[in-house]
């Protein structure tokens, strides 16, 4: 221990060291004057917008450039810039751009694709909102829709450049109409992740009623549920029909990586196979061409293109055993107001010595169907389109019937359901007050 000095007086019970040994070296620099500090220094809005838009378009589109290169559909395909240029023709059908080719409108975009580019513009819109210094619970919802419009910008601005490279090719596109189109998809996916970062949808969830809130997240399970069990159908049928799905692969004689490349092209569609199941399964089917129809009660078909999923379609209505899958959709509005009401129940709290309410619950299972007709009716939409101007010029669902079906069935379905559960519940410990 150092020896005692008076301008170092010894404390009893404290070490006798240095107040600026303990500090560290900070403790013993000389203090500045705080000038001139305000944080750390951020990218102008524009900059980052640009850089995080240019990186989730490369991100999207350098997968559809190799797919395109493997499948080799095209002559122009055979080599790296033909390939490059089909590839951004690709890129922009994802996105919901109809192409122009010499036999016909090309406009049915494989959903696979948008859902993939819209996952990543959003996580540039989070990222950028980042940047620009936008924190939860801290930001006006204004500067979220800020930053969507700017990525917006950005994205449009390179899906016109895009237009343009393919311009030459056979399969082209008009810039001012994959401009707009491209910025609107931008803005609101862009929206979605800086809402997310500022917590703006977590603020408005909370001031939202409670039966709307409980009725808004009913309609969107019950709508996953009739989606999964469409692409459950749909890849049953697939895994059926796979002799002739094979078939239909060798024929294009493009060798194993042609194969290859065919087959990732099917996948890009099989989320549109799954709403076409869905819509078959909720009764108002789909087309396959002008004239055509795929019901649970007729299927009239005519010539189709060699396409592994189209493998799948049934060849006559269904009977017998096949009829159950009628039930279906409405099964999954029964599971869905299960779980509806379960998570009244849990929100209520265990042993709160209260019982949920008829109405409340029968509200929100009433708001489940117009919410899940939403849905699955703007799938619907989204996942048609043509295949040129001949017999092909329409291929999917119509989205008003399906969504007039579903509200109906999804409806009906949760009010069973949580009407069900309700009364069989086993009321808590310590309610005395019944289920009146």
């Amino acid at each position: 221990m150092s020896a005692v000095t008076p301008d170092h007086p010894h404390r009893p019970g404290r070490p006798d060291v240095d107040p600026p040994a303990r500090l560290g070296p900070a403790a013993r620099r000389p203090e500045r004057p705080d000038v001139g500090r305000s944080g750390p220094r951020r990218a102008p809005l524009i900059v980052a917008a640009a850089v995080a838009t240019g990186w989730a378009a490369l991100v999207s589109y350098l997968p559809v450039a190799l797919v395109m290169g493997l499948a080799r559909f095209a002559g122009e395909a055979t080599t790296p810039v033909g390939a490059a240029r089909v590839g951004l023709a690709a890129w922009l059908l994802g996105h919901g751009v109809p192409l122009q080719t010499s036999a016909g409108p090309l406009a049915l975009p494989p959903l696979a694709l948008g859902a993939f580019a819209a996952w990543r513009v959003a996580r540039a819109g989070l990222h950028v909102s980042r940047a620009a210094g936008n924190r939860r619970g801290g930001s006006p919802p204004g500067r979220a829709l800020g930053v969507a419009v700017t990525v917006g910008l950005w994205y449009g601005l390179l899906g016109a450049l895009a237009a343009s490279l393919v311009a030459d090719d056979a399969p082209v596109a008009d810039p001012l109409r994959a401009g707009l189109t491209l910025a609107g998809f931008g803005a609101a996916a862009a929206l979605v992740g800086a809402l997310r970062r500022t917590g703006v949808l977590s603020l408005l969830a909370r001031s939202t009623p409670a039966v709307l809130r409980d009725g808004v997240r009913t309609g969107l399970v019950a709508a996953l549920l009739v989606l999964a069990a469409g692409a459950a159908v749909a890849g049953l049928a697939v895994a059926t029909g796979g002799g002739e799905a094979s078939d239909m692969i060798a024929a294009y004689r493009t060798g194993v990586t042609g194969q290859a490349g065919i087959t990732l092209v099917s996948l890009a569609y099989s989320p549109n196979a799954a709403v076409w199941a869905a819509c078959y399964l909720l009764g108002p089917g789909f087309a396959v061409g002008v004239g055509t129809a795929v019901r649970t009660t007729e299927v009239t078909l005519g010539g189709l293109p060699a396409v592994p999923l189209l493998a799948g379609l049934p060849h006559g209505p269904v009977g017998g055993f096949g009829a159950a899958l009628l039930l279906v959709p409405v099964l999954a509005g029964i599971g869905a107001g299960v779980l509806l009401y379960r998570r009244i129940r849990r929100s209520t709290g265990p042993g709160a010595g209260t019982e949920v309410g008829w109405g409340p619950l029968l509200g929100a299972a009433a708001t489940a169907g117009p919410v899940a007709a939403v849905l699955l009716g703007l799938a619907a939409l989204v996942s048609g389109g043509s295949l040129g101007a001949g017999r092909l010029a329409r291929i999917g669902p119509v989205s008003w019937q399906v969504a007039l079906v579903a509200a109906l069935v999804v409806a009906v379905g949760a009010m069973i359901g949580a009407a069900a559960v309700r009364a069989f519940a086993t009321p808590d410990r310590g309610d005395t007050r019944g289920r009146g």
